[in-house]
């Protein structure tokens, strides 16, 4: 999923620290662990950068965003949250009653069938109380392929039968009425995904997948009251009327604060991964300085960063001083990455050729990115697609190697002429300007320089870099964007294939809110990911995935920079601070509060 990672001023290399970073990358501690008896009440305070690019759980697709809905917006399956990253792989049972396996009769011999049961408990925080049924499921699942705010992930057309067709019509439906939309979901049915009663669903699928529980469980398929059918999808006025059916409802929301408080209506007795100790959330936004998140964490004035890591320049006092509330946590992506726009008629259309991206490729100095999160220690430069811990990763696999992986300008410049643009290119780039982003910015910008490219930088803020800058096909093909560097990490871990390399390289789904930002289309990367999808074995999944990386980077679809670890703080009354790894935060609804 596009991932906001943040810092902002390049620190010089800890390799000193080595141990000490080690010492702080797992393990309890004073700020994360849960020691002594949890207590109920009090405010937790979180500060950040950006609002969401959206909070519709059918839209939203950055990692702050879905884990935040998790705190108010429940799926049928889910991840738990821990700081053991390998705690954090296998599915739960969330709204469902039970993990649906052949065993149970949930799931068909062909494995092309779930029968999943939802729990008891589950109610809207409506008045009177209401039960969520089946057919809320449906409807949120329904509302993934809306024409005004639609899910960024294929995988529901993909493999729900009947999917496509019924999203194919909700294309033409006028993205501007909430009543077409909602008229539109309630007279058309999807063949696949039906709500046999109440508490029954029944998912049929195109082909068996392996993968199906961690998809089902994404905030996208989360469950939607009738009530959402009067408001256009991720609108203002969505935005001033959620409906909950977690621990915690939105109270109040403005693009600067937001606040959650308890759901009288939430069963605790049912939920058995959340418990809802703190009374009330507080997201305090527009704080673009880490430096500032971070000092307010250390002087216990906030609890937990919304949207930024510790800054760079704090990491080596932090690790030095082995202090207990500081933390680094696992999450292996491909995190930043430059994206390039294949339809831009820039340059008379020179993205399009994969010679020019190739020489892209050896322009860029990967350690000088590295440094500006805190050196070696804390991230590494990669050389595909995948980043190592995920399906389809080859150590040995760098069809693009530079010296000390610190650019090849006089190479770049080379392959450059012989493609036809010996005096070079002129790009256009946005970045965005919180955190880290900045420094990456001008860093990518000076490499290009080096190989006769002029960049032109425009500022953009993190919501809309990723809610419309990105993923507007008209102002692609319009050509008001040529590189950017978002990030990109799996929706699940495990077998992930399907959520770290389709979404970003499946030229089929190219349209509004994708991922596939620059419409990078090869019709023999998508039949190579057909293939994978059908993988049953984790060795046949292992090699059918690395066939996946090697062609999108054989196109030079686009230049990987680094993986790096997530770096965390929280204030001294923090406590159970529980990561999920996916959505690079803590639980918020585990976190209890010390008395000061």
């Amino acid at each position: 999923m596009t991932v906001e990672k943040t810092g902002l001023k390049a620190a010089a290399a800890i390799g000193t620290l080595a141990i000490a970073l080690a010492a702080c990358g797992g393990g309890g501690s004073k700020g994360s662990s849960d020691d002594g008896t949890p207590q109920k009440g009090g405010t937790l305070k979180i500060a950040g950068s950006s609002p969401p690019d959206h909070v519709d759980p059918a839209s939203a697709y950055t990692t702050v965003n879905q884990g935040f809905s998790r705190n108010w917006a429940l799926t049928l399956f889910a991840n738990k949250a821990s700081n053991n990253f390998s705690e954090t792989i296998p599915n739960y049972p969330d709204a469902a009653a039970e993990l649906p396996t052949k065993e149970n009769g949930g799931i068909s011999a062909d494995g092309k069938t779930y029968t999943i049961k939802l729990r008891d408990g589950l109610k809207w925080n409506t008045n009177p109380a209401r039960p969520v049924t089946a057919a809320d499921f449906v409807r949120g699942l329904k509302r993934t392929c809306n024409p005004a705010k639609p899910a960024g992930a294929p995988y529901y057309t993909d493999l729900i039968e009947g999917m496509a067709d019924f999203c194919k019509g909700y294309a033409k439906v006028d993205p501007k009425s909430a009543k077409a939309m909602g008229d539109y979901q309630e007279g058309h049915d999807v063949s696949g995904y039906t709500a046999k009663d109440d508490k029954t669903l029944v998912v049929k699928l195109k082909q068996p997948a392996g993968d199906f529980l961690n998809i089902i469980g994404m905030s996208f398929a989360s469950a939607a009251p009738k009530e959402y059918d009067n408001y256009i999808p991720d609108s203002p006025e969505f935005r001033q009327h959620t409906v909950s059916d977690g621990p915690y409802q939105m109270t109040s929301y403005s693009d600067k604060k937001f606040v959650l408080e308890r759901n009288p209506n939430w069963d605790a007795a049912s939920d058995k991964l959340r418990k809802a100790y703190v009374d009330r959330i507080e997201v305090d936004l527009g704080q673009d300085s880490p430096d500032q998140v971070q000092q307010q964490l250390e002087q216990g004035t906030a609890d937990l960063a919304w949207d930024q890591p510790v800054p760079t320049t704090a990491i080596p006092r932090l690790a030095q001083d082995k202090n207990k509330q500081f933390r680094l946590q696992d999450n292996p992506a491909v995190n930043p990455y430059i994206v390039f726009n294949l339809l831009s008629p820039n340059n008379k259309g020179a993205l399009a050729k994969k010679e020019v991206r190739q020489a892209i490729e050896y322009a860029i100095d990967k350690v000088a990115i590295a440094k500006n999160y805190g050196g070696v220690n804390v991230a590494q430069p990669v050389h595909s697609a995948v980043a190592p811990g995920n399906v389809g990763y080859d150590a040995s696999f760098n069809p693009y190697p530079t010296p000390n992986d610190s650019g090849d300008p006089a190479k770049c410049k080379q392959m450059l002429a012989a493609a036809g643009y010996a005096n070079g290119l002129t790009l256009k780039f946005p970045y965005r300007t919180n955190s880290n982003h900045p420094r990456n910015a001008q860093s990518i910008q000076a490499n290009l320089q080096a190989c006769g490219i002029t960049v032109q930088m425009a500022p953009d803020t993190n919501g809309n870099f990723y809610g419309t800058t990105l993923v507007t096909p008209a102002d692609a093909k319009a050509g008001k964007w040529d590189i950017a560097a978002p990030g990109w990490g799996p929706d699940w871990y495990g077998n992930n294939g399907r959520s770290g390399l389709q979404p970003l390289f499946d030229g089929r789904a190219y349209g509004p809110n994708s991922v596939d930002y620059g419409d990078y289309n090869n019709p023999q990367v998508n039949a190579a990911i057909d293939k994978a999808n059908q993988a049953q074995s984790p060795t046949e999944a292992q090699q059918a995935w690395l066939e996946v990386n090697k062609l999108v980077m054989g196109d030079a679809a686009i230049v990987p920079l680094i993986t790096q670890k997530y770096s965390t703080y929280q204030a001294s009354r923090v406590r159970n601070a529980q990561f999920l790894p996916a959505f690079q935060t803590y639980d918020y609804s585990l976190i209890w509060l010390a008395k000061k």
